[in-house]
């Protein structure tokens, strides 16, 4: 996706500091290492539980049931990657003077916006390493987020540059932004402060 998704959104005046995207093509996190043997044990356990039923001659309704949590399984094990880099390649993000931008294109458009002065907890992923993650918001595995949403990256609900290059660099623009953005805002409310 090109960067003309985050240049529409910007308000009058402000500053595009650094834009990029995420990674493209498959993108592993930390939490795969739990999720990968995970998903196989659950298709490994419901590809026997429908062989079983198909074997002993169960009804239809048996048999279906155990087609759609086969179904599941796969999409666990395998497709969930493929959502996840569909999804990535739709999205752009933007750290600017005033706010942290995630921009993602039709058919499924959204737009983050984080506001400088009113950051939640950041987290480097992969600091030293040539791509990492961002997060903004809480680092636990799942981050609170119980759906099967926290299992695709690019949908879970903590907002996040997934596979960025420099993260480093990128976090300390973030920090050194809001850092500036919050001096401004207190030398500006100190006059009002004192009449």
């Amino acid at each position: 996706m090109s960067g003309d998704g985050v240049k529409n959104r910007l308000m009058s005046g402000e500053c595009v500091l650094w834009a990029g995207s995420p990674a493209q093509g498959l993108l592993f996190t930390g939490r795969d290492a739990f999720l990968i043997p995970l998903s196989m044990l659950w298709l490994a356990f419901t590809i026997f539980w429908l062989g079983t039923a198909v074997a002993t001659g169960a009804p239809i309704f048996f048999r279906l049931w155990g087609a759609m949590f086969v179904a599941m399984g796969l999409f666990l094990l395998a497709g969930r990657f493929i959502v996840d880099a569909w999804l990535r390649s739709r999205t752009s993000y933007a750290v600017t003077d005033q706010r942290i931008l995630i921009v993602r294109s039709a058919p499924f458009p959204s737009v983050t916006s984080i506001d400088l002065d009113r950051l939640p907890e950041i987290n480097l992923i992969g600091d030293g390493n040539p791509r990492g993650h961002i997060r903004f918001g809480p680092s636990a595995l799942f981050a609170g987020n119980r759906s099967m949403l926290a299992w695709v990256p690019s949908l879970d609900a903590v907002p996040q540059f997934l596979g960025i290059t420099t993260p480093s660099k990128v976090f300390e623009t973030v920090m050194q932004a809001s850092r500036k953005l919050r001096a401004g805002l207190d030398a500006g409310a100190s006059p009002r402060a004192s009449q």
